[in-house]
C-alpha cells in the first residue's frame, strides 16, 4: 500500500505527464498559403482546389497541421508584399507556400521589380523563421521566348540564392492539356487539382517528415 507521500508524487508525475501529453497533441503546425488564382481555387467548387485535397491529404496522414489558404485571384507580388506581415503576425505559420508572380509576368511588368519583390517576400517569412516552398510558374508562350524564359528561371535563382525547396512548375501534366484547363486557357479545372496536389507533394512531403 502506498504512503501519503508517495501517492502525491505518484500522482504528480501522473499528472505531468498528462500535461506533456495533451500540450503535445494539441500543438497544430500551420502552413501558410500565399498565392494567386491558381491557389485560390479560381472557377471551382469550394473544397475542390489543390490547397484543400492538399489539406485533406495532411489530415489522412495524420499530423496536425492547419493550412491557410491566403491567396487571392489576380494577387501580384506586390499585393502579397502588402498583406503578408498581417498575414504573419495573425497565423504565424510555420511553413509558407509562396505561389506568386504569375499576375506579373501577365502584366509584362520588368523582371527585376519582381525579382526585388519575390526577394522581399523570401525576407519577411524567413525573419520569423517559417520554412518556406517556392512554387514556381510559367507564361503562355506568346508573351516571347525571352520573356518567359526569364520568368521561369527567376523561380530556380530564387530558391538557389536562399537554399529554398522549389516545385519548378506549379502546373507541370497540366498546362498543355487542354482537357484539363477551364475555358480561357490560364485556369486548371477541377479534374487538375489532384494532378497539381501531386507535383507539389512531391516536395512538400519530405519538408513536413523533417519538419
Amino acid at each position: 500500500m502506498l504512503k501519503g507521500s508517495n501517492v502525491t508524487r505518484l500522482l504528480t508525475t501522473i499528472l505531468i505527464t498528462a500535461l506533456a501529453f495533451t500540450t503535445l497533441n494539441s500543438r497544430a503546425d500551420g502552413i501558410l498559403v500565399l498565392g494567386d488564382s491558381l491557389a485560390a481555387g479560381y472557377g471551382l467548387e469550394r473544397g475542390k482546389g489543390w490547397v484543400d485535397l492538399m489539406q485533406q491529404r495532411i489530415a489522412d496522414s495524420g499530423r496536425s497541421i492547419d493550412v491557410i489558404n491566403a491567396s487571392v485571384s489576380g494577387e501580384t507580388t506586390s499585393g502579397g508584399l502588402s498583406r503578408l506581415p498581417d498575414l504573419l503576425e495573425l497565423h504565424q505559420p510555420d511553413m509558407v507556400l509562396l505561389e506568386l508572380g504569375a499576375n506579373d509576368g501577365l502584366r509584362g511588368i520588368p523582371l527585376q521589380i519582381v525579382e526585388k519583390n519575390l526577394d522581399e517576400l523570401v525576407a519577411l517569412i524567413s525573419a520569423v523563421d517559417a520554412q518556406i516552398v517556392v512554387l514556381g510558374n510559367r507564361l503562355p508562350p506568346n508573351y516571347g521566348p525571352r520573356y518567359t524564359q526569364q520568368f521561369f528561371e527567376l523561380f530556380q535563382k530564387l530558391a538557389d540564392k536562399h537554399e529554398l525547396p522549389l516545385v519548378p512548375f506549379l502546373l507541370d501534366k497540366v498546362a498543355t492539356e487542354w482537357d484539363l484547363m477551364q475555358s480561357d486557357g490560364l485556369h486548371p479545372n477541377a479534374k487538375a487539382q489532384p494532378i497539381i496536389l501531386e507535383t507539389v507533394w512531391q516536395v512538400l512531403e519530405p519538408e513536413l517528415i523533417n519538419d
